[in-house]
């Protein structure tokens, strides 16, 4: 039994549709302004969207370790961002001995610090190290729901190769995780590859920028080649460099992950070479890779939901299908057990409304607002027609059909 319920209403304070959605949901419990919890539900679905980042990072060469989130001064003073006109949203603490400390914002220079005890020759490279690991950021305002909170997971991969030459090689294979992520996760069809600033760590960069109504940012789209710029590097000569030409299509944006080349900057700081095949020393050549699965499921439900409730993926969702059983009666309870029996044993993820003293109509709000793939109804008329009322979430009618037919249906899903 789902200890979670649903509600009619979010909290007043809450203005994101996702915030929304999923609070109401049960997906997710605010704990205060840009900290959520994760429940059964939400749980599910982020550790789906984990499962899909790591297989696609594993692909690519990709190993995981898990960094801590407690991060010393002294490593990000090489690098100049402990300090807060560098990086002006950091947390910090101390230890009883006065030492300080940083709660992560981000992990470049820990993962480089810690790479140079296992780098010594170009025969140790390349490497492509990733986590996903908890990082704080102190936002002025977190105001859009699970997409920015000043607590959060972020899956963040490192490359470190011998040139520029086999970092752009292995970068231009990150593009394509990402880009076939967020297909699988459902937006590939409007996440845009975003040309755009590098922000605190590089010059320039690429994001990863899902069209929404909602979005935080503002990205010019070239549909010739599929591709955008964001609305902050939008000049003539930035389309000029890039190749670019022809019309150029105004959109707001909420990014869903980004791409960079950290070059030498962090290996230069931090002391991290290598000795070549010629025996001199040299800066290993790095880049950074980040995507956070919260951002992403709270952008998935932004724009996949309805006046209704959620329409999760099916990569995605909780679960496969939403078994109702309509009724109290004995009949009713005794068929529903033995459909969610079956859709047991055939390994059908399902999650099973048998809850008694409610109405169909509650009951059908619940299942449009969790929305789950596919709902299976067992009930009076469903019984006499031979079979259980099948629908999809996205779509408006149903159809009654034998339980052997369920299970091959949903099977292949």
């Amino acid at each position: 039994m789902l200890f979670t319920k649903t509600k009619k209403e979010a909290p007043a304070d809450e203005v994101s549709r996702n915030a929304e959605l999923l609070i109401r949901g049960g997906f997710i419990h605010k704990e205060m302004s840009g900290v959520y919890s994760y429940l059964p539900l939400g749980l599910r679905v982020f550790n789906k969207i984990i499962s899909i980042i790591r297989e696609e990072m594993n692909n690519i060469g990709g190993q995981e370790v898990l960094l801590g989130a407690l991060q010393d001064k002294s490593t990000w003073e090489p690098t100049n961002q402990w300090n807060d006109n560098e990086v002006d949203v950091w947390f910090k603490t101390k230890l009883k001995n006065e030492t300080e400390l940083g709660l992560a914002v981000t992990h470049e220079a820990p993962m480089t610090k810690m790479l140079t005890e296992f780098i010594r020759s170009y025969k140790d490279l390349p490497k492509a190290i990733y986590h996903f690991q908890i990082k704080f950021r102190n936002e002025i305002r977190a105001k859009s729901g699970i997409m920015r909170t000043r607590e959060f997971i972020m899956k963040d991969l490192y490359s470190f190769n011998i040139n520029e030459k086999n970092h752009l090689e292995f970068y231009e294979k990150a593009k394509e995780a990402y880009k076939n992520i967020f297909k699988r996760v459902g937006i590939g069809h409007i996440t845009y590859l975003t040309f755009a600033s590098g922000g605190m760590f590089s010059k320039f960069s690429h994001e990863f920028q899902t069209l929404t109504s909602t979005g935080e940012d503002t990205i010019y789209i070239n549909e010739e080649n599929n591709i955008a710029i964001n609305k902050e590097v939008f000049t003539d000569k930035i389309k000029k460099s890039l190749g670019l030409s022809g019309n150029f299509k105004e959109a707001k944006a909420v990014e869903v992950g980004n791409i960079f080349t950290l070059g030498t900057k962090f290996s230069d700081a931090l002391n991290l070479k290598y000795q070549t095949e010629g025996g001199e020393n040299k800066s290993v050549f790095m880049g950074s890779y980040g995507i956070g699965p919260g951002r992403v499921m709270g952008t998935v439900v932004e724009v996949l939901s309805d006046d209704k409730g959620i329409i999760w993926p099916s990569s995605i969702a909780p679960f496969t299908v939403h078994l109702l059983a309509l009724g109290d009666d004995k009949e009713i309870s005794k068929e529903a057990v033995k459909v969610y029996e079956s859709l047991l044993k055939a390994n059908i993820e399902v999650l099973f409304d048998d809850r008694t003293g409610m109405s169909a109509g509650e009951k059908f709000a619940d299942a449009d607002l969790l929305g789950i793939p596919w709902r299976a109804v067992v009930s009076t008329r469903s019984i006499s027609e031979g079979g259980i009322e099948i629908k999809k979430r996205s779509e408006e009618k149903g159809k009654v059909i034998p339980l052997d037919e369920l299970l091959k249906m949903l099977a292949s899903k």
